[in-house]
């Protein structure tokens, strides 16, 4: 994928979600700098692609307790180079879960910039997290990944209302619902 098509991606994505234009315009920012944003070497910020990893019926989501920030959280991780971030969160998932038979959907479920605090001499710096629905198939029987302390599949609605639950988990359910709700 080019820059151009990311691009367009998140011109359909702040048409879809027009509260949202500021953080658009944040990633449309950081697609523009000339300092390559999908590696993780740029300090200053960069991209990183992860899942809402739905179940086949759409009423769970496979989530990963994080081994480095110790919190319940989608699937993910770094870019590594790889410009086609639709792609870098459907390895991630595949990585992280050990599930067979993952499907993308296509196009941008959700962004979110948030802070890493430093780790490991690594200093602190900003994700520009571009997430994508994956839909699980038949299989559900997941297999924890070193980069996990423990995957679990959520109930999405109950995540929704949950006030211990990530505020970007919180909200990535709330959209899953919406956007079932009119099916």
């Amino acid at each position: 994928m080019d820059a151009a098509a990311l691009a367009a991606e998140f011109e359909d994505y702040a048409r879809r979600h027009p509260d949202e234009r500021a953080t658009v315009a944040l990633f449309e920012a950081l697609l523009a700098d000339p300092q390559d944003p999908f590696r993780r070497e740029r300090l200053a910020g960069h991209f990183t692609a992860s899942c809402w990893l739905v179940d086949r019926v759409g009423t769970r989501v496979l989530l990963t307790h994080h081994r480095k920030l110790g919190a319940w959280l989608q699937l993910g991780g770094h870019a590594d180079g790889e410009r086609d971030l639709a792609r870098a969160a459907l390895r991630e998932a595949e990585e992280e879960s050990g599930l067979p038979g993952l499907r993308l959907v296509p196009g941008i479920f959700d962004l979110d910039r948030h802070w890493i605090p430093e780790h490991k001499g690594v200093p602190a710096h900003w994700h520009y997290d571009v997430r994508y629905v994956v839909r699980a198939g038949a299989e559900e029987r997941y297999v924890v990944s070193p980069e996990s302390l423990d995957l679990a599949w959520r109930p999405i609605a109950a995540l929704a209302g949950d006030p211990q639950a990530d505020a970007s988990l919180r909200r990535m359910a709330g959209k899953w619902l919406a956007l079932h709700a009119t099916r």
